[in-house]
């Protein structure tokens, strides 16, 4: 084997394994953050890896002992909420961020009007936002979670998604 062919052999191995390491990484692609902003198209869901099933996502709440109708509990750690940028055209079902909001807020009220929670703020699209474990969250049922632009603006939409509250603790 020459000099010059022995320099050559190490460069086309390296140049062999990484066209076959490329494949491998565009293989499964990742979604980036994209930042919301004024003008676009969302759609959002709660506990997204249930969400994407079409099942109704169920809560989970930690109730213990005896429950009471109109009982609130605290959500279990590890359950998130995520908005989706959707590109135009869209159904009249997706929300949109309006002229001016660079935020959407997700809103998980209680079974009275004295139960409000602070919102869960969503600053990117694609990017799971943890449900705070100190929100309190009624022990069973059914309600909605509002995904509202903020600021709003006259030709903001906002979000709605059904969701089961399920207490754990029974």
């Amino acid at each position: 084997m020459t000099a010059r062919l022995r320099a050559l052999v190490p460069t086309l191995a390296a140049l062999a394994l990484a066209g076959l390491a490329a494949p491998a990484a565009s293989a499964d692609p990742i979604q980036d953050p994209i930042p919301v902003g004024p003008g676009m198209y969302f759609t959002a869901a709660v506990n997204p890896q249930v969400a994407s099933t079409g099942a109704v996502p169920v809560i989970k709440v930690i109730c213990p002992g005896p429950i009471q109708p109109g009982e609130t509990g605290h959500p279990l750690a590890g359950q998130y909420v995520e908005a989706y940028a959707v590109v135009p055209p869209t159904s009249s079902l997706a929300g949109y961020t309006g002229s001016a909001a660079y935020e959407i807020d997700a809103l998980f009220n209680g079974p009275t009007s004295a139960a409000v929670n602070p919102p869960v703020v969503i600053k990117n699209f694609f990017v799971e936002v943890p449900i705070p474990t100190t929100l309190n969250l009624p022990c069973g049922g059914t309600g909605t979670v509002s995904f509202v632009p903020i600021p709003t603006s006259p030709t903001a939409k906002g979000y709605a998604v059904k969701v089961a509250y399920g207490n754990i603790a029974v």
